[in-house]
């Protein structure tokens, strides 16, 4: 499974997906606009720290969106 989401298609798909989506920057405070240029150059860094179990994702950022019940929603 791991070995079809590191696949170039499937990581460059990603990447454009938040591009299209806007999206916004996470925990690191990444700019959107700098994956591409991230994606060129630590690639295969990346992929190879995935791959042999030493990349830890960071947190992620959550929004709280609070709905008419009174409960929020993640």
């Amino acid at each position: 499974m791991i070995e079809q989401i590191l696949t170039r298609k499937n990581m460059l798909m990603a990447m454009y997906n938040v591009q299209r989506n806007h999206g916004s920057a996470g925990v690191d405070h990444m700019p959107v606009a700098k994956l591409s240029e991230l994606m060129s150059i630590d690639k295969d860094v990346l992929t190879g720290k995935v791959r042999s179990g030493k990349y830890l994702p960071q947190a992620i950022l959550g929004v709280e969106i609070p709905k008419g019940n009174g409960k929020p929603d993640y």
